[in-house]
């Protein structure tokens, strides 16, 4: 316990301390939310990643869908490398830098804004991000109630107060800056742990192979009467596994939180930088997360009677105690690193596009800071009192509670990835289309959350319903945009204009 304890002692002062240290890139709203449009390749590549898998993954998903897929849950993990990482940063990464920096927004709603010259799109984006950040955050506590039960016998109350003050303390004192060191920090944590874990977990099994061959020796005739059917390529049930990957893969390209990153990216050299390491931390951290939940149904979990969520303590319940403080500091890293980027981006989001210049005119630069920090207090402050709600209360209701973190990363890249995309690459798209594709996104997911049953069986997954709700937006907005009024062409041109000024090549191809 006397490790355990100061291994935490020690993380949560290094935390605090970054924080306090990165006070002076803070001072103004372009340092707190996005670090001076400075930030290097090594910690916006650990950020991005960071801020992808949190504690929802590692105890949560991986649990989950290796339940379900057995091995072939790997595949979840290698997509979000692909799709989710490196994609994500060759089709995004330079043109969201050149063109939100040209249109001088900060938030995805206030780019929204300035490309259609909307104030309309930037607001009814800004409630979106409002309205399904909030649960998502709360959903990030989830997955550390059975660790810390586990790993120290304390209430879950007290564990989401810590880690809210905390994540709180650096993020209002240093801003972006203190979150991408911090991030830094914690993804070193993170791949080292997932390495160290995984190997001690088939250890107790055997090894590799021994693990392998028991896992082929497992059969669940509701799931799938073929033998062997947990260890094979794809899985028992291909097509549903096909759909974890496309939310959790391609729902990164219209997450707020997670494209912000770009914004800050530094120069050209560190684009290509930041790709590679955020795909080969993607592949260890998300890869390894799944590849270890895949081995689930060889510990004895019932799962019927306390969840998914018990499967991965389970599995590592037996490990010795240096190994189960570092599997703490592991989740707690990840759980950390998301909630500040969540919050950064809902606090950035509500004071910009909302308040400023809307509700309070003549908002100077100071004010705004200093209102972001209030608000960062104010989610923290909400997504931890829905968290604490959510485990006491007894009352059924509460579940929708739950039903609405599941379906808030749906909604929200289910309204705002083809928009943003489009909004890159094509003049052509319009602001109707933008609206179409908002409402879609959404309003199909709140459908889907209270009246699933009204949905076809393959999409009355909040999954698989998400994942249909991005690739229907890919086709939505081109259609509308065709057939609605076209953009002002001078306002398109201008915008666009960003991607032809001369640096030592046309700037769509060199920041530099």
């Amino acid at each position: 316990m006397f490790l355990k304890v100061l291994m935490l002692v020690l993380f949560f002062g290094i935390m605090v301390a970054v924080g306090i240290y990165c006070r002076r890139h803070a001072a103004d709203v372009n340092g707190f939310v996005l670090g001076g449009r400075s930030v290097g390749p090594w910690l916006t590549a650990f950020a991005y990643g960071t801020s992808y898998f949190s504690a929802v993954i590692f105890i949560g998903y991986a649990g989950q869908f290796g339940w379900k897929y057995g091995i072939a849950s790997t595949w979840i993990g290698l997509g979000n490398a692909l799709i989710g990482s490196l994609l994500a940063w060759a089709v995004l990464g330079r043109r969201t830098r050149i063109m939100t920096q040209y249109l001088n927004s900060a938030t995805m709603p206030d780019f929204f804004g300035k490309r259609y010259d909307s104030t309309a799109l930037k607001i009814g984006a800004s409630i979106i991000v409002f309205i399904f950040l909030i649960p998502y955050t709360a959903s990030l506590y989830n997955g550390l109630s059975r660790l810390f039960e586990m790993a120290f016998g304390i209430p879950y109350v007290w564990c989401i107060v810590m880690m809210s003050v905390l994540t709180g303390i650096y993020v209002i004192a240093g801003g972006y800056m203190a979150t991408a060191i911090n991030d830094f920090i914690q993804g070193i944590i993170m791949l080292v742990g997932i390495v160290a874990v995984i190997a001690a977990v088939l250890g107790t099994r055997g090894g590799f192979v021994e693990s392998l061959n028991a896992l082929a020796a497992v059969s669940d005739p509701s799931v799938s009467s073929a033998p062997g059917a947990f260890n094979s390529f794809f899985g028992p049930d291909p097509l549903n596994l096909l759909g974890v990957v496309i939310l959790t893969s391609l729902g990164t390209w219209g997450l707020p939180q997670m494209v912000q990153k770009f914004y800050a990216i530094k120069s050209e050299n560190h684009i290509h930088k930041g790709t590679v390491i955020s795909t080969l931390f993607a592949v260890v951290v998300a890869g390894g997360c799944y590849f270890l939940g895949g081995f689930g149904r060889l510990y004895d979990v019932d799962v019927a009677s306390v969840g998914y969520d018990a499967i991965i303590p389970a599995m590592l319940s037996g490990l010795p105690d240096m190994l189960i403080a570092l599997v703490v500091i592991l989740v707690l890293s990840a759980s950390m690193s998301t909630l500040s980027s969540l919050v950064i981006t809902s606090s950035s989001t509500l004071t910009i596009d909302l308040l400023k210049d809307h509700l309070i005119k003549k908002m100077t630069d100071k004010k705004q800071v200093l209102l972001i920090r209030c608000f960062v207090v104010v989610f923290i402050f909400i997504s931890a009192a829905i968290a604490v709600f959510q485990v006491q209360s007894k009352n059924d209701a509460v579940k929708y509670i739950a039903q609405l973190m599941g379906v808030s990363w749906g909604a929200l890249a289910g309204s705002f990835l083809a928009p943003f995309l489009y909004s890159l690459y094509w003049k052509k798209t319009t602001k109707l289309s933008c609206w179409v594709s908002f409402v879609f996104g959404s309003g199909v997911m709140l459908l889907n959350l209270f009246a699933r049953s009204a949905f076809p069986a393959i999409l009355q997954s909040p999954i698989n319903c998400g994942a249909f709700t991005m690739l229907a937006g890919l086709i939505i907005v081109p259609i509308v945009s065709l057939f609605s009024r076209k953009p002002d062409k001078q306002l398109v041109e201008d915008a666009f204009a960003c991607y032809e000024r001369k640096v030592p090549a046309a700037q769509k191809n060199s920041l530099d």
